[in-house]
């Protein structure tokens, strides 16, 4: 993967699972990271062991709801690196999990405002740049949910579903400007959000053991791999890491 050497990444929801792993994998590969979270600290420490590793990282503050936020996230990145070259939307929230008759509104919207809504400020934020540069990869963490319904997540159901469309528009206007969009649909991860969904007790899902979702290194492989141009014959839809065909591709067979 040489050719992601020297490339920026900014990766939202990078305190914890996927997000962290997804960091300090593409340090590893030669990339200067943006680590992007509602709290800096937690992204601090994590930030800080890249450095060490002797790759470069930044840890800043994000909250993906508010384009305000997201736009200052996206300017610190451009100024300590010069440019944001791969996007990758990951951060995304669950709870609470209810069916519809039981749902809290205020819930749901917040749902809304992270899951979708905060992708659409992250891609907001950054097409300007790549446009200018005629280059750009934007990653956005997709799931089966976003074509299948799912008792008690209506929310995530509607928001993935939103992001995959988002993702098609994304490829529609801007492919042409040599800018890259792909959703990945990692399967069930191993991360706290598989927590919450277990405490929930509705659906198949909360019925798996912790020690049945894969580990957020094999995703975040997959997002590495996608921002090469290996993968560009899957922009503009999902693609998934529950096939063997798929693992086999980002390496993890």
């Amino acid at each position: 993967m040489k050719e992601l050497q020297g490339k920026t990444a900014l990766i939202t929801g990078a305190s914890r699972g996927i997000g962290a792993a997804a960091a300090r994998h593409m340090a590893g590969l030669g990339m200067q990271v943006v680590l992007a979270a509602r709290t800096r600290k937690d992204c601090e420490s994590i930030a800080e062991d890249i450095r060490q590793s002797g790759a470069q990282a930044l840890a800043v503050e994000c909250d993906v709801a508010s384009y305000a936020s997201v736009e200052t996230a996206v300017s610190s990145a451009v100024e300590a690196f010069g440019a944001v070259d791969v996007l990758v939307n990951n951060a995304g929230i669950i709870d609470p999990i209810a069916r519809l008759g039981e749902s809290d509104p205020d819930g749901w919207d917040q749902v809304v405002d992270v899951n979708l809504k905060g992708v659409y400020h992250g891609v907001r934020c950054v097409l300007p740049g790549m446009e200018q540069r005629g280059s750009g990869v934007i990653i956005n963490i997709s799931s089966g949910a976003a074509v299948n319904a799912i008792e008690g997540w209506s929310h995530y159901c509607a928001t993935k579903a939103g992001v995959l469309a988002l993702t098609r528009c994304i490829h529609k206007e801007y492919a042409e400007h040599g800018i890259r969009c792909i959703g990945l649909s990692p399967g069930t991860v191993a991360t706290d959000m598989q927590r919450a969904i277990k405490a929930s007790g509705i659906n198949p899902v909360s019925q798996m053991d912790f020690s049945d979702h894969i580990p957020p290194e094999w995703p975040a492989r997959a997002i590495a791999w996608l921002c090469t141009n290996a993968a560009a014959e899957w922009s503009g839809s999902d693609f998934s890491i529950k096939t063997e065909e798929g693992r086999k591709l980002v390496g993890l067979i």
